[in-house]
C-alpha cells in the first residue's frame, strides 16, 4: 500500500507548505525513513495519480524544486531551511512585499 503525504490545507489550522513539513516529520516519527517520507510527498503521489510530468528530478519534467540548506534525506527537519523555490522552471521571488 503506497503512503501518500497530505495535509488537507487550507482547512482549520493547516496552512499550505508548513503543514506539509509537519506531516513529513510525523511520517518519520511514525517509522518511515526520511527518504520514504520525501517520496510520499513527491514521486509516490505523482505515480499514483498518473502525473508523469512531475514527482522526480529528470530531464523534461516540471522543474518544481525546493532547495534547502542541509540533507533532508538524513534529517527531515532540514526541509525547514529553505534557500530557494523553483516553480515551473522559474525561481520564486520570496521577498516580502513592502
Amino acid at each position: 500500500m503506497p503512503i501518500l503525504a497530505g495535509t488537507d490545507a487550507p482547512i482549520r489550522a493547516n496552512a499550505n507548505g508548513v503543514s506539509m513539513l509537519a506531516e513529513l516529520a510525523h511520517l518519520v516519527r511514525a517509522g518511515l525513513s526520511p527518504r520514504a517520507a520525501l517520496a510520499a510527498a513527491t514521486s509516490a503521489p505523482a505515480r499514483e495519480f498518473g502525473l508523469t510530468d512531475r514527482g522526480r528530478i529528470a530531464p523534461g519534467l516540471r522543474a518544481d524544486l525546493l532547495l534547502v540548506d542541509g540533507d533532508p534525506t538524513t534529517d527531515i527537519t532540514d526541509l525547514r531551511a529553505i534557500t530557494a523555490i523553483w516553480k515551473n522552471g522559474h525561481p520564486v521571488d520570496r521577498t516580502p512585499p513592502e
